[in-house]
Order: C-alpha cells, then structure tokens, then sequence
C-alpha cells in the first residue's frame, strides 16, 4: 500500500516523545502516580461548583474574579496574577514568550518530566543541569550554565519527582549571579506541602519583587485537589505576564474552574488541614524506607523518591503486582505519591520485599 504524503512536521517535535501521564489506577488499586490529593474537593466547593456560570456560555477569558481574588491575596494589582489551565500551560506561554530558534532554556534534571518539551516548542535548546547527589538543585552549576543566548531558567522546588527543596540562602545567591534580562521561573506547584524553614518561599518572601525577573508558579491541583479541572497561577512583573496572556490559548480556563478556586480559597484553613495530614503520612513514609535501608531524599512534597536504579522496571512491576501504581522513570528511579492512609503500610511492604531481594 502506497504511504498516504502527509503534512511536514518539524523534526525535532517528531522525534520528541508526547507527556506520558501516570498509569490509571483500577478499581481496587492506589493510584500514586501523579501526586494527586487524595482527598475529595470541600463539600463546600462542590456547592459552589452547583451554581457556576452555564456551560452553554464562555468562561471569562481573563479569570476576572479569580485574579481578583488573589490579588487580594497578595497584596498586588490585578496585572500582577495571570490564570491559567495549570501552571503547565504558565510555563509554554512564558517560554514561547521568551525564547525562539537559537535561545537556551536551563532546567536541572532530572526534574518534571514536562521542561525537555518546552523549549523544543518554542524553537529553543534546553539546557539540562545535573542533580547533585542529594537529588537538589546545582544552582551553582545551572548560573554556570548562562550564556548570551540563555532566555529563561527553570527552578522547581520541591523538584518533582525527587522532592527536596532549594532554600532562600541559595535562590538569593542564584539570582544575584542571572543577568536581570533573564527570566526566572520560580515553579512551587508543592508549595503548600513544604515544612522546612529554610526553604524558599516565592510569595511569602515576594521575590518577584525583590527580583523582576522573577515568575513564581503555583497551582490548585495538588494540596487544593483541583487537579480535574486544571486551573494554576503565576505572580510576577505585569509586563512579563503580558507575554504569557499574549500567548496563552483564549478561554482556556473554565468557569467550573475559577469557581472552585475561589471556593478553595474561601476554605483554605480547612484545605491546610488535610495538608497536614498528607505531610504526617509523608514523614512516615520516608522515615519506615530509610529505616529499610533505602536512600530516600528529604521530601517536602507531597510525594517521595525511590532511587531503584537499573532496577527501576521490575520494582514498578512488583508494586503493580500489589495493586499500587507508581511513576517509575526507566534506569533511574520510582516516584510514589503520598495517598490513601490505606496505601502506607502496602507501599512499605512493597519496599521491604524489593529490598529483601
């Protein structure tokens, strides 16, 4: 049969593998692959999402209320927010509003699974970083890293999927060391889940103040169990921002969405509450996987690293095999997000087998 000539496609973009979402999970299976919460959204939330806008009508395209909201927050002008349909989406307007054919874009790795493609989109060359040996970020070597040509650097703390944060001491000194005409994207999807003291905090400390080339990240999927309706927000320079709304796709974030944000917000005490329970579980789980022997990096999110290596492959299997479906990255290691209190004793049998054998 004669192959049908189809349109040209770019041949980077050909060869660039599509995001791979973590596995489903069955009905009788934890599904601890993509760092979900595992708590249901607030009865009250579900209220509110009974009396959204009709779905018959177009959301409004700038998130009006929503950027209102936290803009109460804070304490910024409303040009300052930027809504999105996650904080994914945040990342390919910037990008694409920074960088083109010939531009670099520096990211550590291994970090999420999303900042190889960014670049390659927009035309760019991604630059990746090593991890240090305690799976954090070589700020040293990702400064080292700028040239000319460098637009834009990504740093995700906690870093997914390895978990350990990047404290104040080091942004600061990181970006004292970045030209003041590249952009910092500050990514803190698991913000909310962090306790360490020194760690850096992008709106509490407000550096995209100190710093104006500073685009903090934060979402609603994770510790606000939004992640079905996928709404996330950057705070930053007006001006930068513009470059994310200029590219941005028009009335990509529903209202069901903005609804249940603000909704969120309105219940944040309650919503920290569950955080903290998330983190109770997260503190056993890596203090019963180092008691096992395994080298557990010091998690401040909501999920944790198991360095499996070579063996990454049939240590998935074997969690799969006990009705756990995990994120394993082939030749490097296994993410396993913080879930049902059921899934803890389950996931640390899992491991004391593996590391049994």
């Amino acid at each position: 049969m004669t192959e049908p000539i189809l349109p040209r496609i770019r041949p980077e973009i050909a060869a660039l593998p599509p995001y791979r979402q973590g596995k489903q999970a069955g009905p009788e299976a934890f599904k601890l692959s993509s760092n979900e919460n595992p708590f249901e959204p607030l009865p009250s939330v579900l209220e509110a999402l009974q009396h959204t806008a009709p779905i018959n009508r177009y959301p409004d395209a700038s998130a009006g209320a929503l950027r209102a909201r936290l803009a109460e927050k804070y304490d910024v002008d409303v040009d300052a927010v930027h809504v999105a349909s996650g904080s994914v989406s945040i990342l390919y307007q910037l990008i694409l509003g920074v960088a083109s054919v010939g531009d670099e874009v520096v990211y550590a790795w291994r970090s999420f699974e999303a900042y190889p493609g960014i670049p390659l989109v927009a035309g760019a060359t991604g630059i990746q970083i090593p991890l240090t040996d305690g799976a954090r970020h070589d700020l040293d070597a990702m400064a080292d890293a700028v040239t000319d040509q460098t637009r834009a650097i990504i740093v995700c703390t906690p870093n997914n999927p390895t978990g350990p944060i990047v404290t104040s001491a080091e942004f600061a000194a990181f970006v004292a060391r970045v030209p003041k005409d590249v952009l910092i994207i500050l990514d803190e999807a698991y913000a909310e889940f962090v306790t360490a003291p020194d760690a850096v905090d992008g709106l509490g400390e407000r550096v995209f103040e100190q710093y104006q080339n500073v685009v903090v990240l934060r979402t609603f999927s994770k510790a606000f169990g939004l992640a079905g309706l996928r709404v996330g927000y950057a705070i930053g320079h007006p001006r930068v921002l513009d470059a994310a709304r200029a590219t941005g796709i028009p009335l990509s974030v529903t209202s069901a969405a903005q609804t249940a944000a603000i909704a969120s917000l309105d219940a944040e005490d309650e919503l920290r509450e569950r955080v903290t329970v998330i983190v109770e579980r997260r503190t056993r789980l890596v203090g019963g996987l180092r008691a096992q022997g395994w080298d557990v990096p010091d998690s401040q999110s909501n999920f944790i690293w198991l360095p499996t290596g070579e063996q990454t492959d049939a240590a998935a299997a074997a969690f799969d095999a006990a009705d756990l479906i995990v994120r394993p990255f082939a030749g490097d290691g296994i993410r396993i997000s913080v879930g049902e209190e059921q899934s803890i004793e389950k996931v640390m049998a899992v491991a004391s087998a593996l590391r049994a054998g």
